[in-house]
């Protein structure tokens, strides 16, 4: 997948959710999503990664796990922010749900209860059935990126009633 690609991904996720944003900050460019002028997400300037807020623990267990896709971001790092590179092969059923809990952390308490996911979601991946990425019926296909936003769903690149 280019960059261009992984951006645009984190761009469709971002904005799937209630009253986000793409609004660039100071004199960058890149894209930049917020709830309210609230940030949850930054792309950086290459487009080669991203950064967002993380909850207690989550930066250190995500570094400590996997290096080469998380690191310590600098300035927002000790914080808690979470870098995260585009540039390499990454889960994007985790790269949904880490963006979810992030634009929880900053969203207000109506707009984040407004954000759900799906009852059968496993506790770990919350976007996969059983933790492994395939259905409980067994077909044998990755579930998608399913959120659950006052009644409508959005489900890869198309939105529907649910």
């Amino acid at each position: 997948m280019s960059d261009a690609d992984a951006v645009e991904r984190v761009r469709e996720i971002c904005l799937a959710l209630p009253e986000a944003v793409d609004k660039s900050f100071g004199g960058h460019t890149s894209p930049a999503f917020r709830v309210r002028d609230k940030m949850f997400v930054m792309i950086s300037e290459d487009r080669t990664s991203m950064t967002f807020k993380g909850a207690a623990g989550v930066q250190e267990a995500l570094v400590a796990g996997d290096p080469d896709r998380f690191y310590v971001p600098p300035y927002v790092g000790a914080k808690g922010w979470v870098g995260a590179r585009l540039d390499v092969g990454q889960d994007w059923d985790e790269i949904a749900e880490l963006l979810v809990d992030s634009y929880r952390m900053v969203a207000p308490k109506r707009l984040a209860a407004r954000v759900s996911l799906p009852p059968s979601a496993a506790l770990h991946h919350p976007f996969r059935a059983g933790g492994d990425g395939t259905p409980p019926s067994g077909q044998g296909q990755p579930l998608s990126l399913l959120l659950t936003l006052d009644g409508w769903a959005l489900r890869g690149r198309s939105a529907f009633c649910s």
